[in-house]
């Protein structure tokens, strides 16, 4: 049983949108700002260190265009060729958001070590340059802070890993606190170690934002925490004997869970169908981020590889029965006239029957009841039925 989730179920992919853009678009005007800060006094003030911080912070706007094409992408509804929706093009963006956090750190390494063996001169100290320097880690700072508290209230890894792409900036607007401080305190090398530090704490982000975003695309299961939890929720409803096979993946942030849920195996299917959307209603109300739950009924635990079930026509059936009651004198039409005459139950590889037959009067009931153990004999050897019960009432036959 599918149950297509309302509107409040999931993030609004809309409203998810505009909050991205307009962070990012935040974002960007504060990296350009800082990029023509940090160059233009990189090459007023002669500092190699400064430009290069510039020309970092310019390549944010790159990132910033990216986030802003990916999440325009997801945002779309979900159509007939893409039934789940578009969530999992931020996947995509934040996996090459990774990528780039990645080859910003092996730079920063690689340039660190190359400081480090002397094959690139030390940079000069100078006040103005530290000014900047001091300047770009506290408005990347707070970019950072403003970005992942969006990226967490949406529950977006796409703008998470732009966040850490601000903070990669401000780390490295840090390194040229560092290098100028150190060399004016006489440290010269205090820049490259400062920035070996830098590049394994953004390469480590990098791994961490890159990891969630293949997890979500070969479809992960949500933690092991949640799982429990969803199962113990699915469980607490009147009903359910049992949770088991629960499989559950994420898109956009989302959270999608299917699940067997067995009931009484002798209720009725409307009454299974209740249980299942009693089941959904309860996942929804106690997990925000569950936007899409698919509940099967099940009469016993289909996991159990021996239930193998056995392939049945009830047509067949029916012509096999009618066969046999008019053998016993029967009218095959009064009985069938009844809307629920033949009820079947497929439990442990068996076939149990329940067969309501009609009578007119108590006369007629009481030679029914007589002749019920040769007629449920009899249905057995000729039908596959495992079992049989017989039931007589009282009933008007139509005219």
């Amino acid at each position: 049983m599918t149950n297509p989730p309302p509107k409040s179920a999931s993030i609004d992919s809309k409203k998810s949108y505009e909050t991205i853009r307009r962070v990012t678009i935040v974002g960007g005007i504060v990296d350009l700002l800082l990029s023509c800060l940090k160059v233009s006094g990189g090459i007023i003030f002669q500092s190699q260190v400064l430009i290069a911080d510039g020309i970092h912070s310019l390549s944010d706007l790159l990132t910033d265009a990216i986030v802003l094409f990916t999440a325009r992408q997801a945002s779309f509804e979900a159509d007939r060729e893409h039934p789940y929706g578009h969530g999992r093009i931020q996947a995509i963006g934040t996996g090459i958001l990774a990528f780039s956090l990645g080859a910003v750190a092996i730079g920063i390494g690689w340039d660190a070590i190359r400081t480090l063996l002397g094959s690139k001169p030390l940079a000069t100290p100078g006040w103005i340059a530290l000014g900047i320097g001091v300047v770009s880690v506290l408005a990347k700072e707070i970019i950072f802070q403003y970005t992942i508290r969006a990226a967490r209230r949406l529950r977006s890894g796409l703008l998470k890993a732009n966040a850490w792409h601000s903070r990669s900036d401000a780390l490295s607007s840090l390194v040229v606190i560092v290098g100028v401080g150190g060399a004016m305190l006489g440290f010269p090398w205090a820049d490259a170690a400062g920035a070996l530090v830098v590049a394994f704490l953004i390469a480590y982000a990098a791994y961490q934002i890159g990891k969630e975003a293949v997890e979500e695309l070969i479809d992960t299961a949500v933690d092991s925490v949640m799982q429990a939890s969803i199962r113990s929720s699915a469980g607490e409803v009147p009903g359910v004997l049992d949770v088991h096979e629960l499989r559950t993946r994420t898109t956009g942030g989302d959270v999608l869970a299917d699940m067997h849920v067995r009931v009484n195996p002798r209720i009725s299917v409307s009454e299974g169908h209740q249980i299942a959307d009693e089941v959904v209603h309860r996942l929804r109300e106690n997990f925000e981020e569950l936007s899409d739950i698919v509940v099967h009924i099940d009469p016993e635990d289909d996991s159990d590889a021996t239930l193998n079930g056995k392939l049945f026509n009830r047509n067949v059936l029916e012509i096999t029965l009618q066969k046999v009651l008019v053998e016993f004198g029967l009218d095959w039409n009064a009985i069938k006239a009844q809307p629920n005459y033949l009820t079947l139950h497929f439990l442990k590889n068996q076939i149990h029957a329940q067969l309501i037959l009609p009578c007119p009067n108590e006369a007629t009931m009481s030679n029914l009841k007589q002749i019920s153990p040769e007629i449920i004999r009899r249905i057995i050897s000729t039908t596959e039925l495992d079992d049989v019960e017989v039931l007589v009432s009282i009933t008007s036959y139509p005219e």
